[in-house]
């Protein structure tokens, strides 16, 4: 250690962020384990359990000073976990070689190591920020448990439990994803993606919509069967502005976009309304609905249809309902004018 290498330290904290201080004690530590071992080296008799050092460096001139210490053996506060308890400490002289040689290889290894941390520290905190956004990425690998997503500065991954089955995924392709997760890890932040999360629909309505983006058309209600079908309901708080108009875009390139982004997944766009009977009504589309009454206590829709609509109305193995009932909060029950007089007591479906 030497002033310019202090003064290299000064320059790294500017640049990069890492306070002085945190490198400074980081070299200490690190000197003191490698004299550590250079001691032991020496001394292979000894018994080093009971032997510690203490490095000092000077902040101003970047002098070291090394310290032996006698340990001890006590008992923490706990009254359980053992620890050990500095007696006494001389200081040490420490050889030219050490400081040269040693001491350079070492604070070039706690520097490196330094800058890491501080790397993966500030890129979880700029994607720590972003949970809930959309990311876009690299497919880099696939495979059948999990995919992984080159996001730049860091890999994002996408588990099989938040894969679409029916898309497959090519090494080298741009994908949109919805990031769900941020968490450290050992080796950087390890940051988890959904592709099957109703937020990734909301998120890239957001981006094709400008009047989302300006809060002037509000998504009220997603509903969501990845890969297949989904439903959302709009709201706009302007009167003049039509929400669905604003969400399907001019000859469909809107609401085209996001399904094209979503591999083909068909996409309706319904108004929100405050009233629960021409809610279900809207969310039921695009089926026409005839008549539609609700029981809050036992928060059920009996709506009926034209008979003809019947099928439409529950659509393939039941999905038009089974969104409209997810997209409304409301378990819908459908009849067809026909069964409603016949036997009104008796669901056709929902």
């Amino acid at each position: 250690m030497n002033p310019e290498m202090i003064a290299a330290l000064r320059e790294l904290e500017r640049e990069k962020g890492i306070a002085f201080e945190t490198i400074l004690q980081g070299l200490e530590e690190a000197m003191a384990a490698a004299y550590k071992t250079a001691w032991k080296q020496e001394h292979p008799d000894a018994d080093d359990d009971f032997v510690g050092f203490r490095a000092e460096i000077d902040p101003e001139t970047g002098e070291m000073r090394m310290f032996q210490q006698e340990l001890e053996e006590v008992m923490g506060e706990d009254g359980e976990t053992p620890e050990m308890k500095v007696l006494s400490e001389q200081e040490v002289t420490v050889t030219d070689d050490f400081k040269g040689r040693i001491g350079a290889q070492t604070a070039k290894q706690v520097i490196f190591q330094k800058l890491r941390d501080a790397e993966r520290e500030m890129t979880y905190e700029e994607f720590a920020g972003r949970e809930g956004d959309i990311v876009t990425g690299i497919v880099q690998q696939s495979e059948r448990r999990y995919t992984l997503l080159d996001l730049g500065k860091v890999e994002a991954l996408l588990p099989q439990a938040e894969q679409v089955p029916s898309e497959p995924y090519r090494s080298g392709e741009r994908l949109k994803a919805y990031l769900t997760e941020v968490r450290r890890g050992a080796k950087g932040p390890q940051i988890v993606v959904s592709r099957t999360h109703p937020g990734l629909l909301k998120k890239l309505f957001e981006l094709e919509v400008p009047e989302i983006a300006d809060g002037v058309v509000e998504i009220q209600a997603v509903a969501r069967e990845p890969g297949h079908r989904s439903k959302i309901a709009v709201w706009s708080n302007e009167p003049a502005v039509d929400p669905v108009g604003a969400c399907v875009g001019p000859k469909g390139s809107r609401v085209r976009n996001v399904v094209t982004e979503l591999r083909g997944e068909k996409i309706d766009v319904v108004p929100w309304s405050e009233n629960p009977s021409e809610f279900v009504a809207n969310a039921l589309q695009p089926a026409k609905v005839r008549e539609v009454r609700i029981d809050p206590e036992t928060q059920t829709a009996q709506v009926i249809v034209p008979d003809y609509q019947l099928s439409l109305a529950i659509g393939k193995e039941g999905q038009n309902a089974r969104l409209a009932a997810r997209l409304t909060g409301w378990r819908i029950d459908i009849k067809s004018e026909t069964q409603a007089t016949a036997a009104p007591e008796a669901p056709a479906g929902g």
